[in-house]
């Protein structure tokens, strides 16, 4: 399953940047976001169709 991280301003939590991502890089990227008290909105990426 994939993720989209999308990383937020600390001001008015708008969207700065966006990612996606395999689940086994989720908690990673939440590990380093919480070290240094980086606000994150995670949720299932839209995969296309098979």
């Amino acid at each position: 399953m994939r993720f989209e991280i999308m990383r937020l301003d600390d001001v008015d939590g708008t969207t700065v940047d966006s990612t996606v991502v395999d689940a086994a890089s989720v908690n990673r990227i939440v590990q380093q976001a919480a070290a240094v008290g980086q606000r994150l909105w995670i949720r299932p990426a839209d995969t296309p169709a098979s």
